[in-house]
């Protein structure tokens, strides 16, 4: 199997900006101190036997930067919505309404603030590992490069390719640095 720089540029680029997707999407779900439809949008909720998305079954708006108003499109599921997001381990107390459940979201502790801004590092620093694998695995094939049958490569050319893959990495560590920034500053906000 031959291949050529450009491919494996390609697939290590490929590999980072998966990791960078999977992290903002874990952010998203992040709690901070202001109620946001994001953080019980993917809450699972087993809606007739299947773990269901909260949002694929609820209409969910921000009445108050406090607030989170849930309105199930049906309200036979409202009973599985509470207990979703009791067992969800956001700590938010769901009161029922009629045909609607209301969410207040206290702020946070500082101590808690402090916990989360900590977490919001873990798992940056997780994606980087994720990012570093990308680069290891990608400079491997590019050694391969010089040994295989078929076109051959300079060692030029494979350290050219190195050093390429390298700026990939911090390109997509700066990205990830900043995600993290972002939400640490919005976790620690009071």
């Amino acid at each position: 199997m031959s291949t050529d720089p450009d491919t494996i540029l390609l697939e290590a680029e490929e590999a980072m900006s998966k990791a960078l997707e999977y992290l903002s999407h874990e952010m998203r779900g992040m709690r901070t101190g202001r109620a946001t439809t994001a953080l019980v949008d993917y809450v699972k909720v087993d809606y007739y036997g299947s773990a269901t998305d909260l949002k694929q079954l609820a209409a969910i708006s921000v009445p108050e930067p406090t607030q989170l108003l849930i309105k199930p499109f049906d309200a036979g599921s409202i009973n599985e919505i509470k207990k979703a997001i009791e067992a969800s381990g956001l700590g938010l107390n769901p009161q029922v309404e009629a045909k609607q459940i209301r969410l207040n979201v206290p702020p946070l502790s500082a101590e808690r603030r402090q916990h989360l801004a900590g977490q919001v590092r873990k798992m940056g620093e997780e994606q980087k590992v994720v990012l570093r694998n990308a680069r290891r695995d990608a400079n491997k094939v590019a050694d391969a490069l010089g040994k295989q049958d078929g076109k051959h490569y300079s060692e030029d050319e494979i350290k050219t390719l190195h050093g390429e893959i390298q700026e990939l990495l911090k390109e997509y560590e700066k990205k990830i640095d900043d995600v993290i920034d972002t939400k640490t500053k919005e976790v620690l906000e009071v």
